[in-house]
């Protein structure tokens, strides 16, 4: 298998291997400089490169094409169209132009749009992106694209985040080329997005309709062993775990997705995948494509892939892990340390940029954070607070520190600095330890955003760092324009010393779960938006609007429907949620505390009758504990229903968000707390559905 893996590897991709054996030389140059510089497609390269890809697809066992896009829905979308042609001789042929390619038109009433289309506003347009390579699928060539409205709206999540790698690039490169880095010509975001998930038993999934509709447990009682014996971290794969493993790599690495790492994360089913890294966009792409192919790899084990952020109470959710750089069409990482007084001055710059940015926009960081299952996860032990702070870890802490009070950094008492001159000496990546509780952790030359929930898109969150960092740079770049050469070293310092005292609130090194961090962060004026409904509205505040409308990421339209479209989502799981909670408790659960009521009951009577001196006082007690959890979860299943029939009927979607965080998912967790300790006085026999014990050590 080893020998077979470089010819495995991207065999479903047309790649630029693939373009250059395919394309006549004038073609595959043009097609390039489209790829690097962003110039404009021309028709009959178009038509050159859609000949090459049809012939090299239909080789390959395809036989239809599809333009794959990412709707406002948080998946992909497809419409398949077949390669036939019909000749008029009742045959037909083979044939993709290149307008087919550039261009499909799906519906775009039917998606999700905030308010951007009426219903009768049907027309809608895919665009090749070509920085994305194409690839095969289940016998049909998926073509990654943007897609936008009749009227030019961005009604996707890749369109806003090419806009806002470009918005980097343009700024980026200003700034290199003033810090005398004149050789860069573009600069790209990367990122290398890690994916938890859990695996359980198709068979007993089945069986529980909160994990079929909502992916997640809506209560149960704890299993007698959890994580508590640290065990599952690394531990030794199961074979059927392993198995799947093997073969969702295959299936990736056919693909082109660079899977690097798989192991065992810390909850018992618990997992995860992480890839190398990649330009944003496709590495976006590989995510959505990995989330999927996860699933159906799974299916075919006889297991079910669960990508909900907390599949299950008492036991660690799973994230996703956004490791951002920036790196130079040269090969230079920006978040490198260098060895060299001018490589230090750009990367204290980019670090400052960055520091400045999280914490200008700490509040986008949450939107982009947020979501009705991620909110059960954050500020769990497992996961960062929702309040966005910056891990620097101590030594760079100390050189900020140093900058700010132009004294002298130490460095293992042999390197002293002198700030005026030298701004940061070299020091050796991975210097400082990982902090598990920092929503956003400088690792060496990266940041790790690590809030994300497992299921989202990681479009969003690079959206806004790219844009945010953008925007951060574009002022420092304002604050640096007209300096003499001889005295750039000096305005840097001194920016960099007025950037840190301004922004140096958002650098926390210390535990995040704590509680003397929560004071400390509202002493700092940081915010602490705990849920959805609450951070959402800093969407649509007047300095983020500015924010995207400046850089040209968003329109204000386009950001207001996406304002609504999370809104309205939110509102819609939440609800799901509560209509399956109600059938769960009224149609397996209640009826099961009947049963085991009923025999309790029977069981002491047959006792007394036998033996009247017998003491029946404990089952008397247990059948007092059903019978009082019986009442409660009735009385509670038929309030919910009016409270997420009041929320659902409500047409402010923000007020509607409210109610479900506020009165709707709050009932539910009155109701899931007594179904939960009820369900573990339960035998296992009488319960309809699978418990947390066999969900999760089944495999």
């Amino acid at each position: 298998m080893t020998k077979e893996i470089p010819a495995l590897y991207g065999s479903l991709v047309f790649n630029d291997k693939v373009m250059r054996k395919k394309l006549p030389k004038d073609m595959y140059k043009a097609l390039r400089k489209t790829i690097e510089n962003g110039t404009h497609l021309e028709l009959d390269v178009a038509n050159s490169v859609a000949v090459a890809m049809k012939e090299w697809a239909v080789e390959n066992g395809a036989t239809h094409f599809t333009h794959w896009f990412q709707p406002m829905t948080g998946f992909t979308a497809e419409k398949h169209d077949s390669f036939i042609t019909p000749s008029g001789d009742g045959e037909v042929i083979m044939d993709f132009s290149g307008k087919e390619l550039v261009k499909g038109e799906p519906d775009a009433s039917s998606f999700p749009s905030g308010g951007l289309r009426a219903t009768f506003e049907a027309r809608g347009y895919t665009a090749w992106d070509p920085t994305s390579p194409a690839f095969i699928k289940d016998g049909t060539l998926y073509i990654p694209t943007a897609f936008c409205s009749y009227g030019g709206e961005a009604l996707d999540k890749k369109t806003p985040l090419l806009r806002s790698m470009e918005a980097l690039n343009k700024e980026a490169t200003k700034m290199l080329h003033l810090l005398g880095n004149t050789e860069v010509t573009s600069v790209n975001t990367t990122i290398g997005p890690e994916q938890e998930y859990f695996l359980v038993d198709k068979e007993q999934y089945k069986q529980r309709k909160d994990l079929i509709f909502c992916g997640r447990t809506l209560f149960g009682a704890p299993a007698p062993k959890g994580q508590e014996m640290e065990d599952h971290y690394f531990g030794a794969l199961k074979p059927k775990v392993s198995a799947y493993m093997h073969d969702l790599d295959e299936e990736l690495w056919k693909l082109g997705i660079p899977a690097k790492t798989k192991h065992n994360e810390v909850a018992p089913a618990q997992h995860e995948l992480a890839p190398i890294f990649d330009t944003a966009n496709v590495a976006v792409d590989h995510n959505q494509l990995t989330m999927e192919i996860m699933k159906k790899v799974a299916d075919k084990h006889g297991l079910v892939c669960l990508l909900h952020e907390k599949p299950f109470e008492g036991i660690n959710g799973s994230g996703k892990h956004n490791n951002w750089s920036i790196s130079t069409n040269t090969g230079e990482n920006l978040l490198d340390p260098g060895k060299t007084p001018a490589q230090n001055v750009q990367f204290l710059v980019f670090l400052m940029a960055v520091i400045k940015a999280v914490d200008d926009y700490a509040d986008l960081m949450r939107v982009a954070a947020s979501g009705a299952g991620n909110d059960h996860r954050l500020g769990g032990n497992e996961a960062p607070p929702a309040i966005v702070s910056i891990f620097l870890g101590d030594e760079l802490t100390t050189i900020l520190e140093s900058i700010e009070n132009d004294t002298y950094f130490g460095q293992q008492d042999k390197v002293q600095l002198d700030i005026g001159a030298h701004v940061l000496p070299h020091f050796f990546k991975d210097n400082t330890d990982r902090n598990r509780t920092s929503p956003f952790a400088f690792t060496g030359n990266k940041f790790e955003f690590r809030m994300l929930g497992s299921s989202a898109s990681v479009a969003t969150p690079n959206i806004i760092l790219n844009t945010a960092v953008a925007e951060a740079l574009a002022q420092f770049y304002t604050e640096l324009e007209g300096t003499a050469p001889e005295d750039m070293e000096h305005a840097v310092h001194e920016l960099i010393k007025r950037a840190i005292r301004k922004h140096k609130k958002v650098i926390f090194n210390g535990n995040g779960y704590s509680e003397e961090w929560v004071k400390e962060a509202e002493k700092r004026g940081l915010y602490n938006l705990k849920s959805t409904p609450e951070c959402l509205p800093q969407f649509i505040a007047d300095k983020n609007v500015e924010l995207f409308t400046s850089h040209k990421i968003f329109t204000k339209e386009e950001i207001f429907s996406r304002y609504e479209i999370l809104l309205e989502n939110y509102v819609k799981t939440i609800g799901i949620e509560a209509r399956t909670l109600e059938e769960m408790i009224t149609k397996d659960l209640l009826p099961a505390v009947s049963t085991y009521t009923a025999k309790v009951s029977s069981d002491a009577a047959s006792k007394k009758a036998f033996m009247p001196s017998i003491s029946t006082a404990s089952e008397e007690a247990l059948v007092e504990k059903l019978s009082a959890a019986y009442t409660s979860m009735t009385e509670g299943v038929a309030e919910l229903k009016v409270l997420a029939e009041e929320a659902g009927a409500m047409e402010e979607m923000q007020a509607a968000a409210d109610a479900s965080h506020e009165k709707v998912l709050a009932k539910m967790d009155e109701i899931c707390a007594v179904a939960s300790n009820v369900e573990a006085l339960i035998p296992d026999s009488i319960l309809p559905y699978p418990t947390y014990d066999q969900l999760l050590f089944s495999l």
